[in-house]
């Protein structure tokens, strides 16, 4: 059964701001780090964010900082990649992925589904 799942996806124009959203479905993962990454057209998947298990540590990939913020509540067990200033580069299905370290993502332990972001020009 899916364990985490995605939502927030959908067409929006550059310069626009988007917000998505995961939520687990059969575990708790309040004492996981978590975070988001991507996978645009043709491209490898590569690391956009992610943030500590208590919420304290955030961490992001240069693209994306300054324009992405990604947060959590463990009393609802969400988190949540809010996206600012997007452009067609940042055209991707975005996973959730969560990790037994409590600090950072480094290799994913579980995965979402995917959800598609498209950013027209």
């Amino acid at each position: 059964q899916v364990q985490l799942v995605e939502s927030g996806g959908g067409l929006v124009q550059a310069g626009g701001s988007l917000t998505l959203s995961c939520a687990p479905s059969t575990r708790t993962f309040s004492s996981y780090a978590m975070g988001w990454f991507r996978q645009a057209p043709g491209k490898e998947r590569e690391f956009v964010a992610c943030i500590s298990a208590s919420g304290g540590m955030r961490y992001y990939a240069d693209s994306v900082k300054g324009r992405f913020t990604i947060s959590r509540d463990n009393a609802k067990n969400t988190v949540s990649l809010q996206m600012n200033n997007l452009t067609p580069e940042d055209t991707a299905v975005y996973y959730c992925a969560a990790d037994r370290n409590r600090v950072k993502i480094v290799v994913p332990d579980y995965w979402g589904q995917g959800t598609q972001v498209t950013v027209s020009s």
